[in-house]
């Protein structure tokens, strides 16, 4: 599938078939995407964690959910949850090695913080690769709160930031929801300003 054509048809997928599972090499073709993408001093900071059985997955959503929702329901149907962590510590170190010098490890340098941004690129392109396997996906965070009991669960390193999580598996047909359905996308005109920043209004 073109790159163009996997970003038109993607989507945030909310509701999974749960009786198809996803093969395993699926997995992995949406898990190597996510970790070829765009890496700050090529740090390598952002690490996926896979909960693709019924246990790990039972894991994370009583870690996190504490209430019932439609949204819930339709997220619980997904049969492969991939969590994104990322890791300041590893970002603050690789900037003061030899080669960048930034031997303060002062996160204030940063005029974006890239251990996040990098999670984002890594996330994009798991959506995208899911997308041309076939599938569907989300994109999606766990609430502030409940980030150390995911931590707790899964043995996650307290060095590890969570970036968010991506539900993975086979949609079922369903009317489209969410906010694009709300709200109308902006004019390119709105969003895009060549040589300088014009207002558009």
């Amino acid at each position: 599938m073109e790159v163009a054509e996997a970003l038109r048809r993607r989507r945030m997928v909310r509701a999974y078939d749960p009786g198809r599972p996803v093969p395993s090499q699926m997995i992995d073709a949406v898990c190597a995407a996510a970790l070829r993408t765009p890496s700050a001093g090529f740090t390598q900071g952002v690490s996926l964690l896979v909960a693709s059985t019924a246990e790990s997955r039972a894991a994370f959503w009583t870690a996190t959910a504490n209430r019932e929702s439609a949204w819930l329901r339709g997220m619980r149907s997904a049969p492969v949850l991939i969590m994104l962590w990322t890791s300041r510590q590893a970002y603050l170190d690789r900037y003061a090695e030899p080669d960048k010098g930034w031997v303060d490890r002062d996160p204030d340098r940063w005029s974006a913080p890239y251990w996040y941004v990098d999670g984002g690129m890594a996330a994009l392109a798991a959506l995208v690769t899911a997308v041309d396997q076939g599938l569907g996906a989300c994109f999606f965070g766990i609430p502030v709160e409940r980030v150390e009991r995911v931590r707790a669960s899964f043995a996650v390193p307290a060095d590890q930031f969570s970036v968010g999580v991506i539900s993975l598996g086979y949609p079922v047909p369903a009317p489209a929801s969410g906010s694009p359905t709300r709200r109308a996308r902006k004019p390119t005109q709105e969003l895009l300003h060549r040589e300088s920043w014009r207002s558009t209004r």
